[in-house]
């Protein structure tokens, strides 16, 4: 088998293990809880102790303390916070608030309920306790006060940090304190969006509107935990709480939770039912790191939004509810090894689908004291955004406008270089035929000829050459032998004056003629 079949091999068996293996040893069970919010009883719990990373139900947590101050009279929801530059460089989900910007805590915890912004939680951290620290050590007494055992906090937010831990039993400890301590913010978590300016967010609880009863509370995820939600619903005066933790995606986590509490609306509690008091410690020292699981290098990053699609009731799917529940509890198998089963991968639960979400009711948010305020910040935002706009613009096209002309003189310049190259270069075609014709020798100046009795005269020659004083003799005795006649230079024309002497000397030179002889 290949190396890389045989990952792949080993890798699903992990995560087979995962999903039916929750008595193996050293398997990864996705924890799960279903719990009477009024009692207190558990209906069923898997992996409930296990320690896990919260992601951002970790808000849950940021919001019990915040209130709590608030009832002890030490701050108000109308406190201001201030967003500092180490809350506005919190990675997202962020609203994105300048440092500086202040905002009520009445609308930042509306804002980290629904959009759950790190930026904002941050800010409530840092402003309320002090500092980040500070404020997860009120996190860590306070949980340790209201029975949460297998929690530690480092940060208000639920970004990831090894030393942040829960449980889904504490989680469902905390929602119920949050149920029973603080009657009056129920609203707080059922919020379906908020509205800020002209910007709405839906609440990325996926159940809101889409499941019959849900009212609350909170979702969150990370790569090591994978998709978490802690969720109540309320049917006939019951209400339910559902934790899911450790899901590869919203849609899927969301899924497990309808089915949990279509479960749990069907079973009933009595007083030999075990509370969450009861149930036992986890034997697991660390919580497991989910991301090989989660977070595929090949896929694209999954992300935690409310809008993600989510499954619903059994019946799109052809089959009753009833069969849908005894298939999904598994009639011969523990119903912890079912429903870790029925987490991932099934077909029945892909097939399945529920209505669309209600229409959504935004509340109102705001930056300042009251809304008004926010009005005119952010009137000012925007134009401060707008001119930003504009002289950004304004100076990519002054950096477009001076790159065309600095492009243009370059090429001017390579113009003009190329022209004093050209003119500087001689004619290497004319160079190459003088090289290849061998050049005419001079005649030397005693050996040039004089130029025929009429020719055109030579350039060195004048008009005042001197005339021919060599005598003819010799030379007449040469043309009588017969030999060539010298090619010398003919001396020039002479005076009329000297023609008779010139004739006379011919004359001279002829020999005189033989007398002839008698017969």
């Amino acid at each position: 088998m290949p190396n890389r079949m045989l990952t792949r091999f080993v890798r699903g068996v992990i995560v087979a293990a995962s999903l039916v293996g929750a008595g193996a040893a050293h398997a990864v069970t996705a924890p799960m809880l279903v719990v009477d919010a009024d009692s207190g009883k558990v209906i069923f719990a898997q992996g409930a102790t296990d320690p896990w990373y919260p992601a951002s139900v970790t808000k849950l947590m940021t919001a019990y303390v915040a209130l709590d101050l608030v009832r002890q009279g030490k701050v108000s929801l109308d406190t201001l916070l201030t967003i500092s530059p180490a809350a506005a460089a919190e990675p997202p989900s962020k609203m994105g608030f300048k440092p500086g910007t202040q905002i009520t805590l009445d609308n930042a915890l509306k804002i980290i309920m629904v959009k759950s912004a790190n930026d904002v939680a941050w800010a409530i951290g840092e402003n309320l306790g002090g500092s980040v620290d500070n404020f997860a050590e009120m996190m860590n007494e306070t949980a340790r006060r209201i029975g949460m055992r297998e929690s530690r906090w480092a940060n208000p937010n639920g970004l990831p940090d090894p030393r942040q831990w829960t449980s889904a039993r504490d989680m469902a400890v905390l929602g119920r304190a949050l149920m029973r301590d603080f009657p009056d913010s129920r609203g707080l978590f059922s919020i379906s969006a908020i509205q800020f300016g002209r910007s709405v967010m839906a609440n990325h609880n996926g159940l809101l509107g889409r499941y019959a009863g849900a009212d609350g509370m909170k979702t969150g995820f990370i790569c090591s935990g994978g998709f978490n939600v802690v969720a109540s619903a309320t049917r006939n005066g019951r209400r339910i709480i559902t934790v899911v933790m450790g899901q590869p995606s919203a849609r899927e986590r969301d899924l497990k939770a309808a089915d949990l509490f279509d479960y749990g609306f069907g079973q009933s509690t009595g007083w030999t039912s075990q509370s969450l008091d009861a149930l036992p410690p986890s034997g697991i020292a660390a919580p497991p790191d989910m991301r090989p699981y989660i977070c595929d290098k090949r896929k694209p990053m999954p992300v935690d939004e409310g809008q993600s699609a989510i499954t619903a009731s059994a019946a799109a799917a052809g089959a009753s509810a009833d069969n849908a529940n005894a298939q999904l509890m598994g009639a011969a198998a523990p119903p912890s090894s079912a429903l870790a089963f029925a987490t991932l991968n099934s077909a029945a639960l892909r097939a399945r689908s529920l209505p669309p979400r209600a229409p959504l009711q935004p509340v109102l948010v705001w930056i300042g004291r009251d809304p008004a305020e926010s009005q005119i910040m952010l009137n000012e935002q925007e134009e401060a955004e707008k001119a930003q706009r504009l002289a950004a613009r304004a100076a990519k096209q002054e950096a477009a406008k001076a790159k065309r002309e600095a492009a243009l003189a370059a090429k001017a310049a390579a113009r003009a270089e190329a022209k004093a190259k050209a003119d500087a270069k001689p004619d290497t075609k004319a160079e190459a035929r003088a090289e290849a014709k061998p050049p005419r020798a001079e005649p030397k100046q005693a050996e040039r000829k004089p130029p025929a009795r009429g020719g055109a005269v030579p350039k060195a020659a004048t008009a005042y050459t001197s005339v021919e004083t060599k005598p003819a003799i010799p030379q007449a005795k040469a043309q009588a032998k017969g030999g060539a006649k010298p090619h010398a230079a003919k001396p020039a024309a002479k005076p009329q004056a000297d023609k008779p002497a010139q004739t006379a000397q011919k004359s001279a030179a002829k020999p005189a003629p033989k007398a002839k002889a008698k017969e």
